[in-house]
């Protein structure tokens, strides 16, 4: 498959994505990622319960994170800002330790997911993690933090599965550098993200304008990466724009304790998001402006021309004589308005009775 070669290369025609068997790209429903994140708090029960949630809710995909804390953090880490207005306290080195996800159920979640049939995603954010992932998903995501760790986006795409790579707090010149590194390890399946990274995100900070930015460079399926706490704006406006991927967080409720669960969907919320981003696609149709069928009826109601009054034949036709009105679902093509100025000064071929719609036929043109 031909890709855009970035570095002084051209832009690459709009592609499209397979992953885990289902297409990704214009044309298509939008890929719908219910992102269960670390929201199963360490309980593989409530694991399977969120997998449950994203299944009725109608997801393409679930999909978790799989990391070490001592690959991500330095142990003497602080607490973070955004979670100390939540109330957590703790260093951040520690809450990732008790957030991850052990690899022994990466297996039995994928097994899970194949028994609901949705797929199952996980993101990586070291090669370890990576490397047990390879064979539980169809596609890897890189999230918005790692996009300046070229090494393990390299690592990643090396493997030759489809990449989703989130580009929150990035510029364009850090996006080009993550793209043109999946491109030169011979990668060319690829999905970008435009995201936030702000947790919850306001409305304001969204930008999914961005999406068109992005496609327009890029030439590859373009999606959002949603943090803001409302559950519809953001993903709607961005299916408009013609997201081809959308990403939510989603809990089973904001009470729980966590740091993620307070901005996330609830189990009512995700399944609507998902029922109107379908609604959307359904009314965005097509590129194509034509009659359609359901219009056809309304054909036989535009304004045509018709006779004011009873006109003898010989008669001139003038504006005295004559008015454009619309037609009470009459099938006749009668005469457009739009020869009215040429009809007058005309004469009838034959007597016309008083409010006729006129025919090209009954004039002597």
């Amino acid at each position: 498959m031909s890709h855009r070669k970035f570095l002084g290369g051209e832009k690459m025609s709009e592609k499209t994505v397979i992953i885990g068997g289902k297409k990704v790209g214009d044309g298509m429903p939008a890929f719908i990622i219910a992102e269960a994140g670390s929201n199963h708090d360490g309980k593989l029960d409530q694991a399977k319960k969120l997998i449950d949630i994203a299944a009725n809710a109608g997801a393409d995909a679930v999909k978790f994170q799989t990391f070490k804390a001592d690959l991500m953090y330095p142990r003497k880490s602080g607490a973070v800002e955004y979670l100390k207005k939540l109330g957590v306290n703790k260093s951040i080195y520690d809450i990732i330790k008790e957030m991850e996800m052990p690899y022994e159920w990466l297996g039995v979640l994928a097994d899970y997911c194949k028994k609901k049939k949705l797929l199952f995603l996980s993101t990586p954010f070291d090669e370890q993690s990576a490397d047990i992932l390879e064979k539980y998903v169809p596609a890897f995501k890189i999230a918005s933090y790692e996009i300046t760790h070229l090494p393990l986006i390299e690592y990643i795409a090396k493997k030759g599965k489809p990449m989703i790579i989130s580009t929150g707090a990035a510029n364009m010149g850090e996006i080009d550098e993550a793209v043109d590194t999946v491109y030169k390890a011979g990668n060319p399946q690829l999905c970008l993200m435009q995201c936030t990274a702000k947790y919850p995100s306001p409305l304001e900070a969204i930008n999914t304008r961005v999406i068109r930015t992005l496609k327009d460079r890029f030439g590859v399926p373009v999606g959002l990466s949603d943090h803001s706490r409302e559950a519809l704006p953001a993903p709607i406006a961005a299916v408009s724009l013609g997201a081809n991927l959308v990403e939510k967080h989603f809990t089973i409720s904001n009470s729980m304790p966590g740091p993620d669960h307070t901005f996330a969907l609830e189990p009512d919320e995700l399944e609507n998001m998902v029922q109107q981003i379908r609604m959307a696609e359904r009314a965005l149709g097509s590129f194509e402006k034509k009659l359609l069928p359901e219009e056809s009826e309304l054909v036989n109601y535009r304004r045509a021309i018709f006779t004011r009054g009873e006109i003898r034949k010989g008669e001139i036709f003038s504006s005295k004589n004559l008015i454009i009105l619309r037609k009470p679902g009459l099938k006749e093509g009668g005469v457009a308005p739009k020869e009215m100025r040429r009809l007058i000064g005309k004469k009838a071929k034959l007597d016309l009775t008083s409010e006729l719609l006129l025919q090209p036929d009954d004039v002597i043109w």
